[in-house]
């Protein structure tokens, strides 16, 4: 019985050069046109822009600080918050408050633009099913109200912003709740 052994595949130094250049070239254009103004807000190009790279460097940096100076913060059900949220255009975002069963939570919310589409739901502690309820869904550019929460969870908005520019939510809120942030 004959052996045959695999085929080994010899690279010159040439088409190894080639390689190694188109490599190069190819990380360099993913550096100009992706990297950079995702992560950085750097964006010589403009290509980032136009893709809509350069708002996740703005939600990075508030994202951390809203959460870094809210989500632990415990409050009490007499005091009342501020908070502000930026929608970035043609983009979505949550805002949650943990709360526990029968909690109550006032609150307020109104745009510096447009009216957003929004979703006021709740998903169940510990669920890994994916479900959730929503209390109210609408397109509005204001809201007042209250709500009890009828199950332990996390408890807010899901706002979506179709315009071209960001929106800016101020998110008034008085109540019962554990701690909040972008979710």
């Amino acid at each position: 019985m004959q052996q045959t052994t695999p085929q080994a595949i010899t690279l010159t130094n040439s088409a190894l050069i080639k390689y190694t250049m188109f490599s190069l070239v190819f990380a360099a254009i993913t550096l100009f046109t992706i990297i950079l103004p995702a992560e950085y807000d750097i964006d010589p190009t403009g290509i980032g822009h136009e893709l809509g790279l350069t708002v996740f460097h703005h939600g990075k940096d508030e994202t951390a600080a809203q959460l870094s100076t809210q989500e632990t913060s415990e409050k009490s059900k007499d005091a009342t918050e501020t908070i502000e949220v930026i929608v970035p255009a043609g983009r979505g975002v949550e805002y949650k408050f943990v709360m526990a069963q029968y909690q109550k939570l006032e609150y307020e919310w109104i745009t510096d633009g447009p009216a957003l589409y929004f979703d006021l739901h709740g998903e169940p502690e510990g669920d890994t099913t994916g479900y959730f309820e929503s209390y109210a869904i609408a397109t509005l550019d204001e809201m007042k109200g209250s709500f009890t929460a009828p199950f332990s969870g996390s408890h807010g908005w899901y706002w979506k912003n179709t315009s071209d520019s960001p929106v800016t939510v101020q998110l008034i809120v008085k109540g019962e709740y554990a701690k909040h942030g972008l979710k």
